[in-house]
């Protein structure tokens, strides 16, 4: 199948990137390259690119897409959360920007074999590392009622989770749940008629949540953006494109906790604990796609930009 993904918030990423011909970049999350694309565009022979995936086939078909710059590209399966052992392998020790785009790709959402969509039957995965042994059938059939009611609550924001985890293990008691199909027949029954025609398809935010889980994506990510934002040489700019609440917190409170490291008591006229900032926020607010970015890409609604400038 052919690797494809809309690359969401593309130009304002090269622009709040500031991507200099002969620096070294990161692609963290490569997904089908597009936004390593724009990147490379820029990049000169002297410049080089570093696209990271957990996601074989991402790097495959990503691989072949840039084949055609004249920048260095060098390709790691990894998880993105891993950057500093990486650069260490690497022998890099700073890197001039990065970018991190945490949507799920378009690829795997089409790709109907990997599990990702409520929209497509097929067997219970969503693992983006498909290495990994552990999957959304694991989740759906191994996991307490309490814990599938947390983890669609926490991660999928969704009002009717325990309903729909009574529903599930119901489900299961008869016979293990293995298709997507499946899940979405009985997320249906378990939420309310009326609440169903209103908002989003029904299955969204639990798929959401059992895709956050399967992957750890929120395990790792604040260790991942200190760790980014470490690893910058200065004027290093880092964008990070987040798709829901949970992802967009985490990385607003690390962004505000490294530009104002500040400890003293509010009441204090002066600073005394001197912490100092080494990095600047360069968006205050979060960047959105406009209209016809939306009009072109609706998978890209929910999606917010935020960027950093290292100082020091």
């Amino acid at each position: 199948m052919e690797f494809k993904h809309t690359s969401v918030l593309f130009e304002e990423c090269m622009e709040y990137l500031n991507i200099r011909p002969d620096g070294i970049y990161v692609d963290g999350t490569l997904g089908g390259g597009g936004h390593a694309s724009g990147v490379c565009e820029i990049l000169g022979s002297a410049g080089t690119l570093i696209g990271i995936d957990r996601d074989r086939d991402a790097l495959a078909a990503s691989q072949k897409r840039l084949e055609k710059y004249e920048c260095n590209r060098l390709y790691v399966q990894r998880n993105y959360s891993d950057i500093k052992r990486v650069l260490e392998e690497l022998g890099i020790p700073k890197i001039n920007g990065a970018l991190l785009d945490l949507g799920v790709s378009s690829f795997q959402l089409d790709n109907s074999e990997r599990g990702f969509s409520y929209m497509q039957d097929a067997p219970l995965d969503m693992r983006m590392n498909r290495d990994d042994s552990f999957s959304a059938f694991d989740v759906v059939n191994d996991y307490t009622e309490k814990q599938l009611t947390q983890i669609i609550r926490d991660y999928g924001e969704e009002r009717w989770a325990s309903r729909i985890s009574s529903f599930i293990v119901k489900a299961r008691e008869k016979e293990k749940i293995k298709t997507t199909g499946e899940l979405v027949d009985i997320i249906k029954a378990a939420i309310p008629a009326k609440a169903r025609r209103e908002g989003p398809h029904p299955a969204k935010r639990t798929f959401q949540a059992i895709r956050i889980e399967v992957n750890d994506e929120l395990g790792q990510l604040e260790k991942a953006v200190n760790e980014f934002c470490d690893v910058l040489a200065e004027d290093g700019r880092l964008c990070i494109i987040t798709f829901h609440s949970l992802e967009d917190r985490i990385v607003k409170e690390v962004f505000n906790r490294r530009a104002n490291p500040c400890t003293c008591p509010k009441e204090f006229p002066v600073c005394v604990c001197g912490k100092k900032a080494d990095v600047e926020k360069v968006t205050g607010k979060p960047v959105v796609p406009g209209e016809s970015e939306l009009e072109a890409n609706p998978r890209a609604r929910s999606a917010k930009l935020r960027v950093i400038r290292k100082l020091r």
